[in-house]
Parts: structure tokens; C-alpha cells; sequence
């Protein structure tokens, strides 16, 4: 954590300055923040409570921020308030896990007050940084201090209290870094967890970088930065797919950005139900369709991309247009071949292609790729409904940081009705799905019954420890296995196999039926035959099933019922 130790004992400079900025120097100030925040990802990673090599939280808030920054690249406005809803949109949509989520809406907060404005200054930009208090708090069911939420809130409000009519934005943003270093500092104090393993908070810590990238480029400690994302975005298709003899089955997957302008339409005034009533008279499928400010954004499947085009510039002008045919991407073929007449459909999120291949045979019609160190984002799972056909959809997290983008994804989704189900682990997801029955009439008996069978399992995960800390009362060496069962420390030993028994006996496994066991890339089949021999012995009434899980993070998930 040096660098972040170097960034805490560098002074800010108090250099005069202009005293209000625009839309372009915050977007200048929002590439600055993310450069920051991308050079320090891994080192943010780290500060994982569990000494484990699953941290994803500077990786997570790194791709939220490059969701919105996506949405700005080719927007040359002047005025602050378009940039920022440009941003807030994209990096709603790209925000994944819990620091993103978190993150996306604090700055959806920010936008609300800033699209009041073509400049702000300081007192201007202390609103709006307020109202993004507001907005990420409300976000969170149940808010916990010493994290994120903290940081931003304690330097927020004591760079609004200690501003005056004299103050510039570089005063505010002054402040604002000064207090979220010593936010950040006690974390350690707020929250007894972080202490024992001596580490600040992940999201603060992250939070902090952001704030000192944007800071440095408002003052030019940081040169123009052009920003790149690290998404591959090109298109990987094979256009032999579609010959001179094909027949077009399934249409095309049209997107743009459409400029309200003032020869046409009253932007401020215009109806969006203007544009969706157009798209349902052309027969359009599959429409996402929203307006920020005066930029309208439509996604739809349609046959006719070229009457919809016409159509809509009567409105105004197009920004960005992208036409698509779904013929020739296989997966989609796939999933438009798909004549779905089940009542409800069930997406998962997994990693590892033997829990992938087997949450698909246990009913699972989706299955969203991520979890553990590679978290959906919010737009993922608006996707991943937009391909279902059914009315109601139930979706397994399967993780607790990915839990929240799933609520977020939910919320903003009006097409069908999504049943998020809190699975926080790979095995509560494997016992939920353990349930799933296709002839179910009754969707809210069925939601009841999943629900009761992902908390009635008591599942743990089994890795090597990457450092030395003290957790639970428990001295952790790096090299040692531990168990994670419910975000607790059960097991500490110097084999997998030894963890693995241990946590057993923790869990009294004897009052158990059954034993499910996932196995990682990395356990040896004399491990796994060891294992077998273990629970045989000791647990002789224990009916064990094994999968080799396809993933590398864990030696073993184990789900005990």
C-alpha cells in the first residue's frame, strides 16, 4: 500500500485558480480520477480482509468509472450539466459490484444538481456533492459506516462547512481530499474487522484516488489524458454466417444516440412516449429507450432499421447510429431460435465451466458470467433480461458484492418482473436452483421455496492465505488454508484437505444429510480421492456429491444440507 501511503503524505497545492469550471474541464477532472484510480487497481485489490487472491474492488470501480467515461469520450459540451448526465448514464449502466453501484450513485447525485448548470463554482459544486451523499446512501439497504459511504460523506461535508463566497473549486476539492484522508484513516477505527487485519477500507481507498486524480488534473499535476477503454469492444463475428442464400430470421439489433434539436421538437418539453409509440407502430422488439437532458438513447431489434432511423429524425439529429445483424452472431442466433413458453426463466451468475455446465443442466436458462473477482455490471444484467422471454425472471447473484447491481439492474427494468433472490455464494445458488421446477404455476410459492433452500445451506470456500494477519482471534500465516463460511474465518490449517476437515467438525457436519463439493483447477486427484476417504470415515451417514468446479480462486466450495 505504498503508493497510497505517498499519495496520503503529499501536500495539495493552493494555487489560485479560476474559481468556476465547465463541462469540459470536469470532464478532463473525471479522466483524471479514473487514470488515478486505474493505476492503483491492483494495489486497492489488496486490501482484501481475508488474506486471500479474490479482491476485485479497484478492478470493479475502475470498470464503473469506464462506463461513463464511454459515454463522454466524443461529447464536446461546454456545459457541465449535459457532460454529467452523459457520465451519470454510463456509469449506471457500467457500474458493477458494491463499491460501483455505490459509486454510480454518488455521482448520479452529483448530476442531478449539476445539470442545473453550464458552470459551477464552489458552493455550486458542495450541492451537488451533498445531494450525492443523499443518493449513495438511500442506495444501500442498510449503510455501513467505515466504508465508502463514510469517506465520501465526512470529506464532502467538511469541504461544504469550511468554504466561503472567496472559496474556488480547487478550495473545495482541497478540502475534500484532506478530510477523505483522514476518513480513510479511520476506518480502521469504525470498523473492528479492518483493524484486525490492518488494512483501510477498499472503497474509500478508491474513493480517495479518484478525488486526487480529478483534483490533479483540475491543477494540472496530471497532462490531458485521452481516455482508452480497457473493454475489447470490437466485434469478434463471422460474416460467412450470412451468405448470398440466407434469408434474414431475426432482424437487427439497432442503437443510437439521438440530439434533440430546438428546429424540431421543444427538447425540454419532448414526450419519450413520442418515440415509443413509434417503435411499437414499426413492430420493434427488445426497446431500451430513455432520455437524458436533450440526447434521447434507443436500443431495438427491428427489421426495418431504416423506417425507424427515418421516423426518428424528425426529432433532431443523430449522434451515433449502430446497425447490427443478428444472424451473424451465433450466440444470439441461439438464443433468437429459443421459443420460450416457460412462465418464468432463471439467470445465474457463475464462473468456472463445470459450475456453468451444471447450473445449466439444473435449470438455470442464463447464465451471466462473473462472481468472485469479476463482477456483472448493472448493463450485463439488463442484457441478460432483455434476451429472456418470459414475464417473470428470478435471478441467482450467487455472490454478496454482486447483489446490489442485480437490486440496481432490477429497478431501472420494466419489461418483465425480476425476482432478485439474495444468494451469497455459489453453493446457495446451487442449492436454490436444487428447487427450480419447470411446471410450477405458482411463481410466488416457487420464490418462497428457492429462498428457504439457498438459507437453509451452509456453504464455505477453501483457499490459501496470501499474507500474514490476525482475523477471528486466529493467527494466518500466507501459505496456510483457510475456510470462509458466512464471511467468517471456521478453519486454519497447512492443507486444503486439513481445512477442509476441520471445517466439517466446526459445522457439527454429522447433523447433515448431504455434502456437495466443488473442486478448484488446482486439487490434485489424490486430494480429491483424500477428501473422499475423509468424509467416508469420518461422516459415513454424509451423502457426498463431487463437480470440478473450473475455477481457480478456491480449492473447494462446499455446501452442507
Amino acid at each position: 500500500m505504498n503508493g497510497l501511503n505517498e499519495e496520503l503524505n503529499t501536500g495539495v497545492s493552493m494555487e489560485a485558480a479560476d474559481t468556476t469550471i465547465d463541462g469540459k474541464q470536469y470532464a478532463r477532472m473525471l479522466y483524471g480520477g479514473a487514470a488515478l484510480l486505474s493505476a492503483h487497481a491492483n494495489e486497492i485489490n489488496d486490501l482484501n480482509v481475508f488474506p486471500v487472491p479474490d479482491g476485485d474492488t479497484g478492478t470493479n470501480m475502475a470498470k464503473t468509472l469506464e462506463g461513463g467515461l464511454s459515454e463522454i469520450d466524443a461529447n464536446k459540451d461546454d456545459s457541465i450539466g449535459s457532460l454529467s448526465n452523459h457520465f451519470a448514464h454510463g456509469i449506471l449502466l457500467g457500474a458493477r459490484g458494491n463499491s460501483g453501484v455505490i459509486l454510480s450513485q454518488i455521482f448520479s447525485g452529483i448530476s442531478e444538481e449539476l445539470s442545473k448548470y453550464d458552470k459551477v463554482g464552489a458552493f455550486e459544486l458542495a450541492s451537488a456533492y451533498r445531494n450525492g451523499i443523499k443518493k449513495s446512501y438511500s442506495a444501500v439497504q442498510n449503510p455501513t459506516e467505515g466504508t465508502i459511504l463514510t469517506v465520501f460523506r465526512e470529506s464532502t461535508e467538511y469541504a461544504a462547512t469550511n468554504i466561503n463566497e472567496h472559496s474556488t473549486v480547487e478550495d473545495f476539492f482541497r478540502l475534500h481530499i484532506e478530510e477523505a484522508k483522514r476518513s480513510l484513516a479511520s476506518t480502521k477505527e469504525i470498523l473492528p474487522v479492518l483493524a484486525e487485519a490492518d488494512v483501510v477500507d477498499s472503497g474509500g481507498a478508491g474513493y480517495l484516488y479518484i478525488a486526487l486524480g480529478m483534483y490533479e488534473a483540475l491543477t494540472g499535476k496530471l497532462p490531458d489524458i485521452t481516455f482508452k477503454s480497457s473493454v475489447d469492444t470490437t466485434p469478434k463475428i463471422d460474416i460467412d454466417t450470412f451468405t448470398r442464400d440466407s434469408v434474414l430470421e431475426f432482424g437487427y439489433c439497432t442503437e443510437f444516440l439521438l440530439r434533440l434539436t430546438t428546429a424540431k421538437v421543444d427538447p425540454d418539453k419532448f414526450d419519450m412516449a413520442r418515440i415509443h409509440e413509434i417503435l411499437d407502430e414499426l413492430h420493434g422488439e427488445s426497446v431500451v429507450a430513455y432520455k437524458t437532458d436533450d440526447v434521447v438513447k434507443v436500443h431495438v431489434h427491428t427489421f426495418s432499421p431504416g423506417d425507424i432511423l427515418s421516423r426518428m429524425q424528425a426529432f433532431g439529429e443523430f449522434l451515433t447510429v449502430k446497425i447490427e445483424n443478428m444472424s451473424v452472431s451465433h450466440s444470439e442466433t441461439e438464443k433468437a431460435k429459443k421459443k420460450n413458453s416457460k412462465k418464468f426463466e432463471v439467470l445465474a451468475v457463475a464462473s468456472g465451466d463445470g459450475i456453468c455446465a451444471l447450473f445449466s443442466d439444473l435449470g438455470a436458462d442464463g447464465i451471466i458470467n462473473g462472481g468472485q473477482t469479476a463482477n456483472p455490471s448493472i448493463e450485463e444484467f439488463v442484457k441478460a433480461f432483455d434476451e429472456c422471454e418470459s414475464e417473470d425472471i428470478i435471478v441467482l447473484p450467487n455472490n454478496k458484492n454482486v447483489i446490489l447491481a442485480a437490486n440496481q439492474a432490477a429497478e431501472i427494468y420494466d419489461k418483465a418482473r425480476i425476482h432478485v433472490i439474495k444468494t451469497r455464494s455459489l453453493m446457495e445458488g446451487f442449492s436454490a436452483l436444487s428447487v427450480v421446477s419447470a411446471g410450477v404455476d405458482d411463481i410466488d410459492a416457487l420464490i418462497e421455496s428457492i429462498q428457504r433452500a439457498a438459507s437453509g445451506v451452509v456453504g464455505s470456500e477453501i483457499t490459501k492465505a496470501v499474507r500474514n494477519v490476525t482475523l477471528g482471534g486466529q493467527s494466518i500465516k500466507e501459505g496456510d488454508y483457510i475456510s470462509i463460511t458466512n464471511g467468517e474465518i471456521t478453519s486454519v490449517s497447512d492443507t486444503a484437505n486439513g481445512a477442509f476437515l476441520e471445517f466439517l467438525k466446526s459445522q457439527n457436519a454429522e447433523d447433515y444429510e448431504l455434502i456437495t463439493v466443488f473442486t478448484g483447477t488446482g486439487v490434485s486427484p489424490s486430494q480429491i480421492d483424500g477428501i473422499t476417504e475423509l468424509i467416508e470415515n469420518e461422516y459415513p451417514d454424509l451423502v457426498l456429491t463431487l463437480y470440478e468446479s473450473g475455477q481457480d480462486v478456491y480449492d473447494y466450495m462446499i455446501a452442507l444440507e
